[in-house]
Parts: C-alpha cells; sequence; structure tokens
C-alpha cells in the first residue's frame, strides 16, 4: 500500500511494511512473482527449512542466510552499516577468541584480568584519549569508504600509497600479502569468514559469562569440565557471580556488572 511505502522511513511502519512483504510471498498464490521468490529462497541455505527472506535480503551478500526477523535491514544504507560492522566485529572476536586461549596456554593467565597486571607506560586517562584520536580517524576513513567505496584508497599523506579494490572491508593490497583474495574463491573464503565470525562472537561472550560466573579462564574451565563433566556445567553455575562491584585499574575505579542475573 501507497501510505505504508511512504511511511517506510519511520522504523516501526518499515518493520512492519517488512514483514507484510515477507508474508505476502510466502503465502500460497499463483502468480508468477510468487514462485520466482519461493524457487529462489529453495536455492540457497536459509536459517529455518522452508522459511522466506525478506525482500532485502536476497543472497546476494556473503553469509546471507534470510534471518531479519525485525526487518532492520530494510534500509540499504543501514544494510550495507550493518554489514561492516557484523565484518569488524566478526574479526576482532576471531582474534579475541584464539589470543585468549592462547595467552592461557602459555602464560596460566586468564584473559579477563590479565590487563590489570600490565604495566600502561602512560596514566589510564591519557590513554583513552590517544586510543579515542587514533581510531576515531580510522573509523571516519572506514565510515567514508562505507558511503563511497573507494574514496579512502589514497593515503591523505603518502600519495603513492594507494588501494585498487572498492569493496568496503576487504582492501586487499598489502593487507593480502599471500593473495588469498585473488581468483575465484573470494567469495567463498568472504562466506568462510563470517561463518567463523559469528561463532567466534559467541563464543568470546561464553568466556566472559564463563570467568563472571566460575573465575575461570576459558582453557581452565574446560580442563575442570572435562575432570567432571556431569557435574562441573553451566547448570551448575547459573545466577552466580564472583565479581566484585569495582575493580582498580591504574588507580582508576572500574564498575564490572554482571552480565546475566544473579540467583
Amino acid at each position: 500500500p501507497m501510505w505504508i511505502e511512504w511511511a517506510a522511513p519511520a522504523p516501526r511502519l518499515r518493520m512492519m511494511a517488512c514483514t507484510m512483504r515477507a508474508a505476502a510471498s510466502a503465502a500460497p498464490a499463483g502468480t508468477t512473482k510468487s514462485r520466482r521468490v519461493t524457487a529462489r529462497a529453495a536455492s540457497r541455505p536459509m536459517w529455518f527449512p522452508n522459511a522466506v527472506a525478506p525482500a532485502h535480503l536476497d543472497g546476494s551478500m556473503p553469509g546471507d542466510f534470510g534471518l531479519d526477523p525485525m526487518c532492520l535491514g530494510s534500509d540499504p544504507n543501514a544494510l550495507a552499516w550493518y554489514r561492516q560492522a557484523e565484518l569488524q566485529h566478526a574479526r576482532w572476536a576471531m582474534i579475541g577468541v584464539a589470543g585468549s586461549v592462547v595467552g592461557e596456554i602459555y602464560t596460566g593467565k586468564n584473559f579477563y584480568t590479565a590487563p590489570l597486571e600490565v604495566d600502561l607506560p602512560m596514566n589510564p586517562a591519557a590513554l583513552l584519549a590517544f586510543q579515542f584520536v587514533m581510531m576515531h580517524w580510522v573509523e571516519v576513513r572506514r565510515w567514508m569508504d562505507i558511503r563511497t567505496p573507494g574514496s579512502a584508497n589514497q593515503d591523505p599523506i603518502f600519495k603513492e600509497q594507494k588501494l585498487s579494490t572498492v569493496d568496503p572491508g576487504y582492501p586487499g593490497g598489502p593487507f593480502d600479502p599471500f593473495g588469498f583474495g585473488k581468483g575465484d574463491g573470494l567469495e567463498a573464503a568472504k562466506g568462510r569468514e563470517l561463518y567463523f565470525g559469528r561463532l567466534a562472537m559467541w563464543v568470546f561472550m561464553a568466556e566472559v559469562i564463563t570467568y563472571q560466573a566460575t573465575g575461570l579462564g576459558p582453557v581452565e574451565a574446560l580442563n575442570k569440565h572435562l575432570a567432571n563433566p556431569f557435574s562441573q556445567t553451566i547448570f551448575s553455575n547459573l545466577g552466580q557471580c564472583v565479581l566484585n562491584d569495582t575493580v582498580d585499574f591504574n588507580g582508576v575505579a572500574i564498575s564490572t556488572p554482571c552480565l546475566w542475573p544473579q540467583l
């Protein structure tokens, strides 16, 4: 209906419009368009058997399984931003999970409290200010590239340094020294990166909650579970929290709330 399309910028109405369009495409109908939508959905993996993807998730993006129950990506600009945000979080999560496990194996220290033992070259406020300035510059450049792909390819200082790709999130060039992004395998690699990244985000959240409930890092918690698999489980630690209300970090008191409710 015209009034739904006209009001689409409003988040709630946009969600309603998206849901109605998905329901309409899933409803039995003899039209050619409905048959095309059903055939296209059946030709690619979906998040649930026989699920019907909303129109904006047409399978063209890597890792697209047609799951957007709140229709957050119905706005093309928002969808592009969400994809880049997911990609960044996925990469950080993969690094974080690997670092937490390898660090604990080699040092015996868990990732949650290890930062408290680091001697900083500056006070926390100065470090935060420095990080804010540096990350702000990087994120603005990335935002520019998302809005206009290729606009941030040239180094603003060293003009001779530039990238040839215009695919946001996949710069290539010196960031792909082994040439893994060349050839026909790039699209498959994009999908695998998202699969592992999504799993890593869940794993890192589980590591955080595990420490908050047990005070154990991922390796120590796994060893304890393997030693007594029937009594050392997530269910035996539900509602527990071993954290103090605050922690002292180089003279700064930081609040440390638990991420799940205590019983």
